[in-house]
């Protein structure tokens, strides 16, 4: 049986104890996910301006057991920020918008205290007004919020260094599906003091609680930032180059992006403004180096030392290395518009997976081989060599759609999912499970874990009105 809807006679009764701009109804934006593929059920949003109003708005939910849908930048790509019509309810989507405050800074410390709907733009300048660093970069940047990067545990380029965002996180403030707030925002690298409710409510996508602030890790600025593309004979070669550069700089090495020339040739096509290091002829394989190096070092003569030494050991045969800050932008918008390029191309079927390092090459193979057996498509692999997080896309041939071959889709997904799965990976690397991979988590994931899950959700939300119809059905 649905459970009850947020419906005007619901939203009417609660504005009589709220401010009344807080509701309105939900505008497209709302309802969309950025690739389209999701559409959600008309209903209400609200907006609350802090963390008591947020604990209102759950109590009252709670109440009623009306299903609640918490949305930050709404950059999500797994369905997790949208209630689909066919669930045959409307939910209250409770937007973090409006509480974008940065609360403190710590600079002596190293932590800045943000609220959820912060974007992470602004708390990366808010960091840097204080000298200071916050690592975690991603192409939606721009738009994307706090509290949904904390929620579904987000990672970006620069997890080799610095990690995920569960990583950055030193506390949380949150509510919970009673509307109780968890005052959970110490600025304390060691706190023993019983279960991580932090690391349990990151990644959890809002089914668990609302999380409505942060404390958060900065780091040092490093003095010099060096980026460089390698040009390389093969993904194999690419974690040899990984190993060599680690031996040479260390943990200096901000990120490591394996890209394929079928990226670069997505982008001629569709973004063409977008300037190419290599012109018209791209190699096969290359990586995205960057590296930050303390005063006294220069970034670029160990980038250069790093190129003689891989060159020598057979790994490269080609590099470009950045001469000013401009090139670095160049380089690095080249790698951050592959997705759009992807997007305006049409995938027949997307994978966001992650494998030991070492089995990179083999899962590159593998699935390649495995899509080849189904059809004649073209496959554009890039991502986070560091990290073994790889984005895997299908599309179809030159000059045809993706609508002739989405009855293809679950058996390209299947294939992928089980070479990913049976060299010891995961299907969702740093996007999620969200709506879209609910059946992905109940086909592999561990029983013990997926029962612990439940149990740990119905404890918590026995209504199970926190983001109901996310990660578990």
């Amino acid at each position: 049986m649905p459970r009850p809807s947020a419906d005007t006679e619901f939203v009417d009764a609660l504005s009589a104890r709220f401010p009344a701009d807080m509701f309105r109804p939900a505008e497209q934006r709302y309802l969309e996910e950025p690739r389209g593929r999701w559409h959600g059920a008309e209903g209400f949003v609200a907006r609350p301006r802090n963390t008591q109003e947020v604990s209102g708005l759950v109590r009252a939910c709670a109440e009623r057991g009306i299903g609640i849908i918490p949305y930050g930048g709404g950059t999500g790509l797994v369905g997790g920020q949208i209630a689909p019509k066919a669930e045959g309810e409307s939910p209250l989507i409770l937007s973090l918008e409006r509480m974008t405050a940065i609360r403190a800074i710590y600079p002596q410390e190293n932590v800045l205290i943000a609220e959820a709907g912060a974007v992470l733009s602004d708390v990366q300048a808010a960091a840097a007004a204080e000298d200071r660093l916050f690592p975690l970069s991603l192409a939606s940047e721009g738009s994307a919020r706090m509290g949904g990067l904390l929620a579904t545990n987000a990672g970006g380029v620069n997890v080799l260094r610095y990690g995920n965002v569960r990583d950055l996180c030193l506390g949380l403030e949150a509510v919970m599906p009673d509307g109780s707030i968890w005052n959970g925002l110490r600025r304390l690298r060691k706190d023993n003091s019983g279960y991580d409710l932090r690391n349990l409510l990151i990644g959890a996508e809002g089914t668990l609680g609302i999380i409505t602030a942060a404390s958060l890790k900065l780091f040092a600025r490093p003095a010099g930032q060096g980026t460089a593309i390698f040009v390389i004979p093969s993904p194999e070669a690419s974690l040899d180059l990984l190993s060599l550069a680690k031996s040479h700089l260390a943990e200096s090495i901000t990120a490591f992006e394996l890209i394929h020339r079928t990226g670069l040739d997505f982008l001629s096509k569709t973004v063409p403004e977008i300037r190419q290091p290599f012109g018209a002829a791209p190699p096969e394989w290359m990586v995205l180096i960057e590296i930050g190096l303390p005063r006294g070092l220069d970034p670029q003569d160990a980038l250069a030392d790093l190129f003689v030494a891989a060159e020598t050991d057979g790994l490269v045969s080609d590099a470009l290395i950045a001469q000013s800050e401009a090139q670095r932008a160049d380089f690095w918008s080249v790698r951050e518009h592959i997705p759009e390029a992807n997007r305006r191309i049409g995938s027949v079927s997307s994978h966001d997976v992650s494998v030991p390092l070492g089995a990179l090459p083999a899962f590159i193979e593998r699935a390649e081989a495995a899509i080849g057996q189904i059809g004649t498509f073209r496959i554009n692999c890039f991502g986070h060599v560091g990290d073994g997080n790889l984005h895997f896309n299908v599309f179809p041939p030159e000059g045809r759609s993706r609508d002739e071959y989405l009855k293809q889709t679950a058996q390209i997904k299947r294939a992928v999912h089980d070479i990913a799965h049976n060299l010891g990976g995961s299907v969702s690397a740093e996007h999620g499970i969200g709506r879209l991979k609910k059946a992905d988590l109940a086909r592999y994931g561990d029983p013990a874990k997926l029962a612990a899950m439940r149990a740990i959700k119905d404890a918590l939300d026995p209504r199970g009105i926190m983001n109901p119809g996310a990660v578990l059905p």
